[in-house]
């Protein structure tokens, strides 16, 4: 038990070190921010204090009113649903058209045209065909974060030297050795760019599906707030919303790194 006690206080001493200017900034926006409130008697429901904000989160009595865990519960659902949807078939798509010259004739075109419709203008129907819950919300997500991780693979699969290419031809390397030796590896650093950004769509996604089919959410509970004009819980959930986003692109990095480690020592060198 010691030793756990020990390695816990080693390992938050170590990301203070590593992290404290961060800390620092957040601490010092605080700080300032509830200064600015205080000292120009800002009005609670324009802009609440960090106190007040916080409040709704951490004090009992307050916090019970907004029922916090099922909406947090909904929202992460959403976001983990649809990331992994969107990774699975946005890299699935990619391979196809890389794959096949037909198949890219056929499926860029609907992609295209999919691409350049306003995906909240989708929402509506998905209200009427699928109602209130998680299954609209979720593929709203998967709409907007989807085009990223296609594109951005497939780019990666098509950017081989064409000289490796003659070269592994000559020595006779099949269709799928090819993929899985040369285009798939090549595209990983493409890959995990374009799960990145899907990382914060799928998030605003989840949201945008909130404030129009769904019964509970962050973004519910920010439409909620906002009719009652009840600032301190808006931006709380903003708050949460951000870090949902962040600790998803913090993951995805910590697994790029994982799948590449030759690019951490490209970057010493």
């Amino acid at each position: 038990m010691k030793a756990v006690v020990l390695s816990v206080k080693g390992f938050i001493i170590r990301f203070f070190v590593r992290h404290y200017t961060k800390i620092l900034s957040l601490a010092a926006f605080l700080l300032l921010w509830q200064l600015v409130i205080t000292v120009f008697g800002i009005k609670q429901f324009i802009i609440p204090s960090p106190l007040a904000t916080f409040s709704t989160l951490f004090v009992p009595e307050i916090a019970q009113r907004y029922n916090w865990l099922l909406h947090i519960r909904t929202t992460v659902s959403e976001v983990l649903i649809s990331f992994a949807v969107t990774a699975a078939s946005g890299i699935f798509v990619a391979l196809l058209i890389t794959w096949s010259k037909a198949l890219r004739r056929i499926i860029t075109p609907v992609l295209t045209l999919l691409n350049s419709l306003p995906k909240i203008a989708f929402a509506p129907l998905f209200l009427i065909w699928f109602g209130y819950g998680l299954v609209p919300n979720v593929i709203i997500a998967v709409l907007i974060a989807f085009f990223p991780v296609v594109i951005n693979t497939a780019t990666g699969l098509s950017a081989v030297e064409e000289d490796l290419l003659d070269l592994v031809r000559y020595l006779h390397a099949s269709k799928p050795q090819i993929f899985l030796k040369i285009r798939i590896p090549n595209s990983l650093p493409y890959i995990f760019s374009g799960l990145k950004i899907s990382t914060t769509l799928c998030v605003v996604g989840a949201i945008v599906g909130e404030f129009v089919a769904s019964a509970s959410g962050l973004g519910y509970l920010l439409k909620d707030a906002q009719a009652m004009i009840d600032s301190p819980p808006m931006f709380a959930s903003l708050i949460l919303i951000s870090i949902f986003g962040l600790s998803l692109f913090a993951a995805i990095s910590i697994l790029e790194r994982l799948a590449m480690p030759w690019q951490d020592r490209v970057k010493e060198s």
